[in-house]
């Protein structure tokens, strides 16, 4: 990144976002989407580029920090979050974004995610999902579906995928969203509404690998199916889905059950989204169902759940400013009582 101070007078455009680097995805990547509407999405957050930091570790999509005008760092495999978090500590005025795969998240950097979301530093991570290792030419991952055949896996993958999205809440994720490379206006929206969020901002996005796992995510994209089987929640908004938005959702006790809106269901006994609901949230991330199992629920896309959660860089720097005014000997902490000569 250029070291020229921006002016803050002047609105920054897409195009300064941009890097001279060779976009070195295959030719229908859906990275190529997503990498767009990030940029575009940079001048609206009105933050100095050299205040923006971009880390990765490693697949595919990890190649984000070289395209983008702003700080970054490619980091090692599943290890962008342990980075991520150590940048946030003792730089918290940046804004930091984490950008992540399926394998490099889910798989060898697992546990870090799971520790980024509790601690809840104010980080926003974007994991693109794609179901399969891409950079390594088509092995399975911990999100490829059951059965999935690869090159590791001839004869069908024998384990059972991780639901992104049920894990972060578990992880008691703050800020918990869901997106596609397809739909840019949509992910505009999540993305400006993860970057506005003061906490962890978990924005899982389906990304199409058109090489490896081509089609993956086309019953939720193409046009003959999106509007059967996505559906979109809004805040205070009722569930609604269909081809004419003459399906909903409503919940019979904690079991969602679909009806017919054409068919006499009324609108007024709808599932109304509230995306501060815990419980309801653990219901909705679980519509998890493959499309032609018969009665499947159809997959959502939105915001499933937003906390107001102190962040741990606040009460880091707290506890520090805390002891600073109290006259601690750092020297004196580190050697504490438990020392011995031998």
């Amino acid at each position: 990144m250029s070291a020229e101070t921006t002016n803050p007078e002047a609105k920054l455009t897409a195009k300064e976002f941009v890097t001279d680097q060779d976009v070195r995805w295959c030719p229908g990547c859906g990275d190529y989407s997503i990498l767009k509407q990030v940029q575009s999405v940079m001048p609206e957050i009105g933050i100095k580029r050299e205040d923006i930091v971009f880390i990765s570790g490693i697949g595919c999509s990890s190649r984000f920090p070289y395209y983008m005008e702003t700080f970054g760092l490619h980091g090692i495999h599943g290890r962008a979050a342990a980075i991520s978090s150590g940048l946030k500590a003792v730089r918290p005025e940046l804004s930091v974004w984490m950008v992540t795969g399926d394998g490099d998240c889910l798989s060898i950097g697992g546990n870090h995610f799971i520790h980024l979301l509790r601690r809840n530093f104010d980080i926003k991570v974007l994991l693109f999902n794609n179901e399969i290792y891409g950079l390594t030419k088509g092995q399975y991952s911990p999100a490829s579906p059951l059965g999935k055949v690869t090159k590791s896996t001839p004869m069908g993958s024998v384990d059972h995928p991780f639901n992104p999205l049920a894990l972060a809440l578990g992880a008691d994720g703050t800020f918990i969203a869901r997106s596609m490379d397809r739909d840019p206006k949509h992910l505009r929206e999540i993305l400006m509404r993860a970057n506005k969020h003061r906490g962890t901002a978990l924005v899982e996005i389906y990304q199409n690998c058109n090489v490896f796992n081509d089609g993956a995510f086309e019953v939720f994209t193409e046009k003959s199916s999106k509007k059967m089987e996505t559906l979109f929640v809004e805040q205070g908004k009722p569930l609604i889905f269909g081809e004419n938005a003459d399906k909903g959702i409503k919940l019979d006790g904690f079991k969602p059950v679909i009806v017919d809106l054409a068919n006499g269901a009324s609108a007024n006994d709808l599932w109304i989204h509230d995306e501060t609901d815990a419980v309801k949230a653990s219901i909705l991330v679980r519509f998890f169902d493959k499309a032609d199992k018969p009665g499947h629920l159809p997959r959502p896309f939105g915001i499933f759940y937003t906390e107001d959660r102190f962040t741990y860089e606040d009460a880091l720097s707290a506890q520090v400013n805390e002891a600073m005014a109290k006259g601690a000997d750092l020297d004196a902490l580190l050697r504490g009582k438990n020392t011995w000569t031998i």
